[in-house]
């Protein structure tokens, strides 16, 4: 399919509503084995994925450069980093300040410097977003089941009762919500291998229990009520018999999760205080207390994101310094005890932490240095205020992933940047083919799985090219 550089949200959406409704005549998806399924021994049960929607700049973070205090008249080609350097727990890692308590942990996992993200023309947040959880760039011709439904798919519940794919944090009634649905989904595997979406962490509980007041037989015929709207919705309509069936099961496994033990996961008011206020920065701290939790019940793969609305949060179009000040706040925390309270229990052996985002930003370089795009912010000559003192453009030629537990290699350093602009990937680079595959290669799936869909094979990474990257993994 030939490749439109000039891709507006428009275009997008038209496309990917036009994939999303072709899933619902999809049959069962029959899984097609190039290789093995399942190749070697597995280190890891549980994959986390920790989502800094909206860009987050690497060399305001994980690789920092040469600090450029603020002052008035300064050139913005002389800003690199915006904040000092601080030091880690390993000897030749530095991350940037603010940091501290994520950087005290380095010593149990591994950094990549050098992940590039894909040349898809025009910057659209939402465009990465989905090639990064689906390991495809859009459009395509069929939905593309996001990672978590792929692994959901592979490998099915740990825990019958928990869902295997839970995605915390993100709305979709703001910003780019229907462009953000558009890889939330299992796809054309079937409603039971997508997400079961808490938008709000601390109203979790919620989603696993009946309303206040309402009797068991009332719920009872409320969920009868419910399966009969079904029967008249889109998917009940239209959809094949598969994904009908696909839809009821979905609705089955949620009723046998409300009256699961495990649901007391999901009730953040049942964390002793002194635990709770470790991790509560805000929703996105609450998401990975919420996250520990459902592991420790046998959750399969879980997102926890700081949310991607436009113009806010990582998003850094102006005011990049002052707004990451506070955002480091928000995650360094709760990152840190996560991967502590994971540790303690036994349990980060066998859970994969990846902390990632889309891309990476500069304040000069939209795009590559070698594939520029159309500029989206204006930089001035001089910064003359401290809106503009920070990164603000959309850079796709380095960023950072950090890797915990899983089996992944502890104070390990993959991938090399430039110190000077454009500070881009010389050493190491990894797409997203080979990251998905080194993800699937921790769970035991084969980076070449595919399943047969309109009557050809459609593979976990893209074209089943993917390569783990076995330096990653310890001994």
């Amino acid at each position: 399919m030939k490749l439109n550089n000039n891709w507006s949200r428009r275009d997008f959406l038209k496309t990917a509503s036009a994939a999303t409704l072709s899933a619902l005549a999809a049959p069962y998806a029959r899984p097609i084995y190039a290789g093995d399924a399942v190749k070697g021994r597995a280190t890891a049960d549980t994959v986390i994925i920790l989502w800094m929607g909206g860009g987050m700049a690497h060399t305001e973070t994980f690789d920092p450069k040469r600090y450029t205090p603020y002052e008035a008249g300064l050139d913005p080609n002389k800003v690199l980093s915006t904040f000092p350097a601080i030091d880690t727990a390993v000897d030749n890692i530095k991350f940037s300040q603010g940091l501290e308590k994520m950087a005290a942990v380095m010593n149990r996992g591994t950094l990549i410097r050098s992940y590039t993200a894909g040349d898809l023309g025009f910057i659209l947040h939402s465009r990465h977003q989905y090639q990064w959880h689906t390991g495809y760039a859009p459009p395509q011709t069929v939905a593309a089941p996001h990672l978590g439904a792929i692994i959901s798919r592979t490998l099915g519940p740990l825990n019958p009762a928990v869902p295997a794919f839970i995605d915390i944090g993100q709305r979709f009634d703001v910003g780019e919500g229907e462009e953000l649905k558009a890889f939330h989904s299992a796809g054309f595997y079937g409603s039971e291998f997508g997400p079961f979406v808490i938008s709000n962490p601390e109203s979790a509980v919620e989603a696993v229990r009946p309303p206040a007041g309402m009797s068991p037989s009332r719920f009872e015929n409320r969920d009868k009520f419910f399966r009969k709207l079904l029967a008249q919705s889109p998917v009940g309509e239209f959809g094949s018999d598969y994904q009908k069936e696909s839809l009821v099961r979905s609705l089955d496994k949620a009723h046998m999760l409300l009256s699961s033990p495990a649901s007391k996961a999901f009730d953040l008011s049942l964390e002793p205080k002194e635990s709770y206020d470790k991790y509560n920065t805000g929703r996105f701290g609450l998401g990975c207390l919420l996250a520990r939790r459902l592991t420790e019940v046998g959750a399969r793969f879980i997102e926890v994101t700081t949310e991607y609305v436009p113009f806010l949060h990582w998003d850094t179009h102006e005011n990049g310094h002052t707004r990451l000040v506070d955002l480091k706040k928000s995650v360094d925390g709760p990152i840190s005890q996560l991967v502590l309270d994971l540790e303690e229990r036994g349990l980060l052996d066998r859970t994969l932490i990846v902390l990632a985002s889309e891309f990476s930003r500069d304040m000069m370089t939209e795009g590559k240095p070698d594939k520029k795009v159309k500029d989206q912010v204006e930089v001035p000559t001089a910064i003359n205020d401290l809106k503009y003192y920070g990164m603000h453009r959309h850079f796709t030629d380095a960023g950072s992933v950090l890797l915990f537990g899983g089996g992944i290699q502890k104070g390990h350093l993959h991938g090399v940047t430039a110190d000077e602009r454009p500070c881009k990937t010389i050493k190491d680079r990894v797409g997203i083919e080979d990251l998905h595959a080194s993800i699937f290669h921790a769970l035991g799936i084969a980076p070449d799985l595919a399943y047969e869909i309109e009557k050809r094979p459609f593979y976990v990474t893209r074209d089943g090219l993917g390569k783990p990257i076995m330096s990653l993994f310890g001994a």
